[in-house]
């Protein structure tokens, strides 16, 4: 059976190769003899992977060694803790974070467990339909925290605020998509699974400078010193990820970079877009000027062709295209390894709604 077009906003689509290496290496990884599921993470092969898998994140991102990679557990979730855990001064802590959307939301919620939280600019009253930008943020804060791309909403951050203070941001469902100056960010924190790889791992990029100014105690297994200190591994890592994050990571090297990435994924948001905005049945839930080209909401605006569309998409063996629950409509994302012959094919089922 061939596969599906895979719209899914993660764990998303991830390139053939990867599915491919993968599938031996859980078989016999590197002709050991062992599957990588069961090899010892201190062994000399694993080991191979987490320094490659840490290495090919500051290539990519033309990072200098003021720089470390963490691969850690819990999800981007369980950064919204560490990060004001490790930034927020313990003593008159306060932090300014934008409010874009659910996850924002999220990491704005655990902040204020640690210290003021001040929402600089938010578009929740307009049901998150557009990125705040008439804000500004001074050397009053231990930090400014942002989220690149909401995935619910379908808005992007097409450019970021000079700040006066440590600038964070949450990339999950953006990173590696398009060439932005990563060298602007003090920390910057990712899911892995939307275009780097399967759920189960986290990537951290932080600037080791800004670390151990808190005044704080930090729990050990929350302290981003601990990790830089074991490389990674100062508990068992979760080593199938990892491995297959380096194989996506891997992918997009050789296949142009992030620049040649960004080139595909705005072919794709362009293709998509024109048809939504030429087809009367069709809109987006967004401004124009913050369409995210990894998550393309939209909502079909008469209902009585719901049936019909519903059937149609599914028959042409498209996966993954229904909204998030709290928004409704649709939600097509266009991730890294999406290829444009899906969204073909989709547009082509829009097409033929009558």
């Amino acid at each position: 059976m061939s596969k599906k077009h895979n719209f899914s906003a993660g764990p998303c689509i991830l390139p053939q190769e990867v599915f491919q290496k993968s599938a031996e290496a859980i078989l016999d990884f590197n002709g050991i003899g062992l599957s990588i599921l069961e090899i010892s993470h201190r062994s000399k092969d694993f080991v191979a992977v987490m320094d490659e898998a840490r290495a090919i994140v500051k290539r990519l991102m033309n990072l200098g060694d003021d720089y470390e990679v963490l691969y850690l557990g819990g999800g981007a979730s369980l950064q919204f803790l560490m990060v004001p855990y490790n930034l927020m001064k313990a003593e008159n802590g306060k932090a300014a974070y934008l409010d874009t959307g659910t996850w924002a939301a999220g990491a704005i919620k655990e902040a204020k467990n640690f210290g003021t939280v001040d929402i600089v600019g938010s578009s929740k009253e307009q049901k998150y339909s557009f990125i705040p930008k008439d804000y500004s943020v001074g050397s009053e804060y231990d930090y400014f925290h942002c989220t690149s791309n909401n995935t619910i909403y379908g808005t992007q951050m097409k450019s970021f605020p000079k700040v006066d203070t440590l600038m964070v941001c949450d990339m999950s469902s953006d990173i590696f998509s398009r060439v932005i100056d990563y060298s602007q960010f003090d920390l910057i924190y990712a899911g892995a699974q939307k275009n780097m790889g399967p759920a189960g791992v986290t990537l951290v990029v932080v600037k080791k400078s800004i670390l151990g100014h808190t005044g704080r105690t930090i729990p050990s297994i929350l302290n981003y010193q601990s990790h830089i200190d074991k490389e990674s591994m100062y508990n068992t890592p979760p080593v199938f990820p990892v491995y297959a994050t380096l194989l996506t990571l891997q992918h997009l090297e050789k296949n142009g970079g992030i620049a040649a990435a960004e080139a595909r994924n705005e072919a794709k948001a362009k293709l998509l877009y024109e048809e939504i905005d030429s087809n009367p049945l069709f809109e987006t839930f967004c401004q124009k000027e913050d369409r995210s080209l990894m998550n393309v909401s939209f909502q079909l605006l008469d209902e009585s062709k719901k049936d019909e569309f519903d059937a149609a998409w599914k028959a042409a063996r498209i996966s993954g295209l229904n909204g998030h629950r709290s928004l409704g409509g649709y939600r097509a994302s266009l991730y890294n390894a999406l290829p444009i012959e899906s969204v073909q094919v989709l547009v082509e089922v829009m097409k033929n709604l009558k």
